[in-house]
């Protein structure tokens, strides 16, 4: 199994004044930003939190 986790970037790059997340991948500015020094592991663990943002503040 590959370590490498893909980026959640859609290249949408609008950060919510309200939330504090982007609009197209729903990181913070912090995940944004940090994402290539998180483990693999981190990534993954990210990505499943960036779901139920997606669910819980649909566009």
């Amino acid at each position: 199994m590959s370590e490498e986790v893909e980026s959640p970037c859609v290249f949408v790059c609008e950060i919510d004044a309200e939330s504090g997340c982007c609009r197209g991948c729903r990181r913070t500015l912090r995940e944004i930003s940090y994402w290539t020094t998180y483990t693999p592991a981190q990534q993954r663990a990210l990505l499943a939190e960036l779901e139920q943002r997606k669910i819980a503040a649909p566009q």
